[in-house]
């Protein structure tokens, strides 16, 4: 893994991406200028829309993103690599595609599972000390990782 550079989309999942809409509202005098009000009942009525696989898959997505910075596989190298940090988010990647494998397809799943083990054993080399087989990050989820 030495030298790779994470990239979410190369997983080829297909996934859809949810954006957060922006609000449209306009300032009232009781707001600081530049600030404009949420309409959280638009953003209700935009979250209410989208199926609950796809916001499934852009949460993994983003878990896997915010590990890869952890572990210092962007372009910006270890500037941003904190282990214990990308230890919490291989972690909560891990359990939510256990808790989550019967509810997404396996369209949806084995480019998350091969993504989770990528970053499980990138963590393991970039670790001093690296974790015994079976007690690295995620791995009370997905047993043993092995390069």
């Amino acid at each position: 893994m030495a030298g790779v550079r994470w990239n979410p989309l190369r997983t080829g999942s297909g996934a859809p991406h949810i954006v957060c809409p922006m609000s449209d509202a306009t300032p009232t005098p009781e707001q600081p200028a530049g600030e404009q009000a949420p309409d959280f009942a638009a953003m209700a009525r935009d979250i209410a829309e989208v199926p609950a696989v796809e916001v499934i898959v852009t949460v993994a997505v983003n878990l896997m993103s915010a590990a890869a910075v952890k572990l210092g596989l962007t372009e910006e190298g270890d500037e941003h690599k904190d282990l214990d940090e990308a230890r919490k988010l291989v972690h909560a990647l891990a359990g939510l595609l256990d808790a989550g494998a019967t509810e997404i397809s396996s369209f949806h799943a084995a480019p998350l599972r091969d993504g989770l083990k990528s970053l499980q054993l990138a963590f393991r080399e970039a670790s001093v000390v690296p974790d015994e087989p079976g007690r690295g990050p995620g791995e009370k989820y997905t047993g043993p990782v092995y390069g």
